[in-house]
């Protein structure tokens, strides 16, 4: 994790997520992402989710980038 990346702890929570669920067949791997993220995370954290995905979403795990479309957006704050 990167202390100078105010969404170090985010991205490193996201990328746990996808890391259980790359041991899933393909098909159900990113739902299965976005169901639980969909699931445990509170709307603040998905906001900042999607506000570091739409600056482009470095270093998060390619399955995170492709569940994000399953992932319930919040709006703007």
């Amino acid at each position: 994790m990167s202390p100078e990346n105010p969404n170090a702890k985010l991205i490193y929570m996201a990328n746990q997520i996808a890391t259980f669920f790359q041991s899933q067949p393909a098909d159900v791997a990113a739902q299965g992402v976005a169901t639980h993220i969909n699931r445990y995370w509170e709307v603040r954290m998905r906001r900042k989710l999607f506000e570091h995905i739409d600056r482009g979403g470095e270093g998060l795990n390619p399955l995170v980038l492709e569940a994000a479309p399953k992932i319930r957006r919040p709006e703007a704050a």
